[in-house]
């Protein structure tokens, strides 16, 4: 007797809808990779734009500025034959140039404010006076003597001047001729009076009511006990 019988075939795949769906999503998202991929080698590949080309220039600029700094350390350098090296050393010349024409420039200026203050010597105090012909009080002085040679006027007060951020704080030390110090005399947060100092342990001052511009010792114990501090403005 023989026995009849049939080998079945391999189920044939079939697509679900959500089979379908996915495949497309995955090429979909290839497809998206690929121009993302061209997208960034278009832009990589495109001109600076103008703020980017400032922004390296200035980037250049700084550089320049600190190799000079750099070279202008070596005071004793001097031009060789090697390629850029007279180039560079021009460009330190020039720069020292520079920093002496802005130092005679200073120099000029500070002249100015110390024959401006000497000459009001004896005129008396006023409160809120600021003319010579009037009078002046401790800031008065100040502003009138400075404010003719300088670009940004001062502040009008002490402690207006006292707080002012563009001037640079000096230890009493490293005082130099021209220099703003600063009191506290009444006790009040701030400072209150202000002088100019002349050197030598001096300075120029309108001090109150009844008296006239004088100059004061520095060293002496009431002015020791009551400063506050030192800007410089020239």
């Amino acid at each position: 007797m023989v026995t009849t019988g049939y080998v079945s075939a391999a189920p044939v795949p079939v697509k679900t809808p959500e089979a379908k769906t996915v495949s497309d999503a995955k090429k979909r998202e290839q497809n998206r990779q690929r121009l993302l991929a061209k997208a960034k080698k278009r832009v990589a590949a495109a001109p600076p734009a103008p703020e980017q080309k400032r922004q390296e220039m200035a980037l250049r600029l700084a550089e320049r500025a600190r190799n000079r700094e750099r070279l202008a350390m070596h005071a004793r350098w001097m031009p060789g034959s090697l390629g850029r090296s007279e180039a560079l050393w021009r460009d330190v010349q020039d720069d020292a140039a520079i920093a002496t024409r802005r130092t005679q420039k200073s120099v000029s200026k500070l002249r100015t404010v110390i024959h401006r203050l000497e000459s009001q010597l004896g005129k008396p105090y006023l409160w809120g006076g600021n003319s010579p012909s009037d009078g002046f009080d401790c800031s008065g002085l100040v502003f009138y003597a400075f404010n003719d040679v300088l670009d940004r006027k001062l502040p009008r007060t002490a402690n207006g001047m006292f707080q002012d951020n563009t001037l640079k704080p000096v230890h009493q030390e490293k005082l130099r001729r021209g220099d703003l110090v600063f009191f506290n005399i009444n006790q009040r947060p701030g400072a209150d009076h202000v002088g100019v100092y002349l050197g030598d342990g001096r300075f120029i001052e309108a001090p109150r009511t009844g008296l006239t511009i004088r100059i004061s010792q520095l060293s002496d114990n009431f002015w020791q006990s009551h400063y506050l501090g030192a800007r410089r403005v020239l």
